[in-house]
């Protein structure tokens, strides 16, 4: 089955950079698109960062420049590295595929100002 292990998070300053892992099973990796995704408190789960089977990505207008979205197809893993971080960008974080219903458990990161 599909199973979805975020690590990483953590408590970090503003401006300063943090980098998540994700380690999957039970996914089509190698052609699979991935992403990363949050969610801060009271509001939703939005797409952060996508990286699709040619290494291409694209990221939301507020993490542009800051963050990048790169994979290890041998090991199956996502990663995402978040510089200059701010405090809005504090929530929990998650990886999947596009169209995932199982999720993992997340990654706590909380940015103080």
């Amino acid at each position: 089955q599909v199973q979805l292990v975020e690590s990483g998070g953590g408590l970090v300053q503003a401006g300063g950079s943090l980098r998540l892992s994700c380690t999957t099973s039970g996914i089509d990796f190698g052609n699979k698109a991935m992403a990363w995704y949050r969610q801060a408190p009271g509001k939703q789960r939005d797409v952060v960062a996508i990286i699709n089977t040619e290494e291409h990505t694209h990221y939301v207008d507020a993490v542009k420049g800051r963050f990048t979205i790169s994979r290890d197809i041998g090991k199956k893993m996502v990663y995402l590295q978040m510089n200059s971080l701010r405090p809005e960008d504090t929530a929990i974080y998650y990886c999947n595929t596009l169209m995932g219903q199982t999720w993992g458990q997340g990654t706590q990161v909380t940015v103080s100002s």
